[in-house]
């Protein structure tokens, strides 16, 4: 094929809005024109650290975090607290960068919540999600002051009986569907009628009479959220309406309800071709919307909240892989393997998501033909990129994919008892191990040999 000039990466982007970027931004070029990451050779990072290595740019968390608090305090006349959705991904250093910026933080197992404990999250800035929470989930949450989101009337039967002898009220958050289509996969459009989260709207009214008789409960709020990765605005100007029309009826049944959560689900740039809303306009809308609805009903303000993940820390990771073998097809594909794979990025193959990659060395370098990028595990379908215009590359490589910061790490695992990756977070110089990278034979610590099949001899 033709030479395929690469996008010059960074370049055209503004790094005033850490969401709008393919890339994080503290991402530039050293004298030779290869990749660094807050001054730290990415290939460097790769030869010191291996691969596949996940990398944070802590500039980049940063920044996103300080875009939802400023946004907030900007556009929203109440109080509000943007609260870390940490299934995007979840580590002590991202907890206590987050808890450092000020945000809470959403968790939605013991592991998650665990983490945000150690990491420096205070309790009363962090609220536990879960459509099927177990009794210890529940008791965790309990015990350190959290606030329990309640999804369904089985939250409400264990509460209860966790609850006996109690004398201070639990926190809780009420979870509905409100009923909201938006253009995203399936698998993460939460908000219609049919889904496995939180209460019916019918179910509405009978739930909060029903909490209006527990003395155990202290109903602060309500929460609803309509999916995840969307660009339109539209759909959550819609949810303040829902929402608003919820609040005054649990208001009129006697719940004080100071605290609205509109979920998260704002999208990042993963190619060229996305263009979501920054986060100040999506924030903007957001509040705005809050703001109208609730003085349209005469209601007081309530605090907003809102829960983005993807969007706080996407663009803030990249992942370097190591290249290896080639095949080609004659008149089919050119493969391109590398050393990961569906393992450390499951979305290709679950989702058909794209991304954004090039060589750490040589990014600028015009693509001389276009790969299938597959990975290194024992399935047809691992393909982290298909049709990937790619400059002449040669085994031992290093490539880096963009915007690999959220749902990697965290949606990661040991298929084909593969060990998963380090993670480096980097910051004005300095890179420092986060997450160490199992070894394989750590991958065998769990499992039990019975002794009648230890073999004889």
């Amino acid at each position: 094929m033709d030479a395929d000039p690469q996008p010059r990466i960074g370049e055209g982007l503004d790094p005033g809005s850490p969401n709008r970027n393919l890339v994080p931004i503290s991402l530039d070029r050293d004298g030779e024109g290869r990749l660094r990451l807050a001054g730290c050779g990415l290939s460097d990072l790769a030869r010191r650290f291996g691969t596949p290595l996940y990398v944070i740019d802590e500039a980049t968390l940063r920044a996103t975090c300080r875009a939802y608090r400023q946004a907030l305090d900007r556009h929203y006349p109440g109080d509000s607290l943007a609260i870390y959705a940490s299934k995007a991904n979840s580590s002590l250093a991202i907890t206590a960068v987050v808890a450092e910026e000020g945000l809470g933080l959403d968790a939605v197992s013991a592991g998650e919540l665990l983490t945000a404990l150690e990491g420096g999250m205070p309790p009363e800035r962090i609220v536990l999600h879960g459509n099927n929470k177990s009794a210890e989930e529940l008791a965790l949450a309990l015990q350190h002051g959290v606030t329990v989101v309640v999804d369904n009337w089985r939250d409400l039967e264990l509460l209860a009986e966790l609850c006996r002898g109690r004398t201070e009220a639990v926190p809780l958050l009420l979870r509905f569907t409100p009923g909201i289509e938006c253009h995203t996969h399936d698998y993460i459009r939460t908000g219609h009628l049919d889904s496995k989260f939180g209460f019916d709207p019918d179910q509405l009214e009978p739930v909060l009479k029903h909490l209006a008789g527990c003395r155990w409960a202290r109903l602060q709020g309500l929460h609803a959220h309509i999916g995840s990765q969307i660009f339109e605005i539209e759909p959550h100007r819609d949810l303040a309406g829902v929402l608003a029309d919820a609040l005054a009826l649990a208001r009129g049944l006697g719940h004080p309800c100071a605290d609205l959560n509109v979920g998260g689900g704002l999208g990042i740039r993963y190619t060229a071709a996305d263009d979501p809303p920054s986060i100040d306009t999506w924030v903007e809308a957001v509040a705005t919307a809050v703001v109208e609805a609730c003085r349209s009903r005469g209601l007081d303000l309530p605090r907003l909240l809102c829960e983005p993940g993807r969007s706080l820390v996407g663009t803030a990771g990249l992942t370097l892989y190591q290249i290896g073998s080639r095949k080609q097809v004659p008149g089919f594909s050119t493969y391109v393997s590398v050393d990961g794979g569906m393992s450390d990025n499951p979305r290709p193959i679950t989702y058909g998501s794209q991304y954004t990659a090039v060589l750490a060395d040589r990014p600028d370098a015009p693509a001389v033909e276009r790969v299938t990028l597959a990975g290194k595990h024992c399935e047809s379908g691992d393909v982290l990129l298909r049709d990937l215009p790619l400059a002449d590359c040669r085994p031992g490589d290093v490539l880096v994919v963009f915007a690999t910061g959220a749902y990697n790490a965290s949606m990661g695992s040991n298929y084909n008892r593969i060990p998963r990756p380090a993670t480096v977070m980097v910051h004005e110089g300095r890179s420092e191990l986060v997450q160490r990278r199992e070894r394989p034979d750590e991958l065998l610590r769990y499992d039990v040999l019975p002794e009648r099949l230890r073999s004889v001899g």
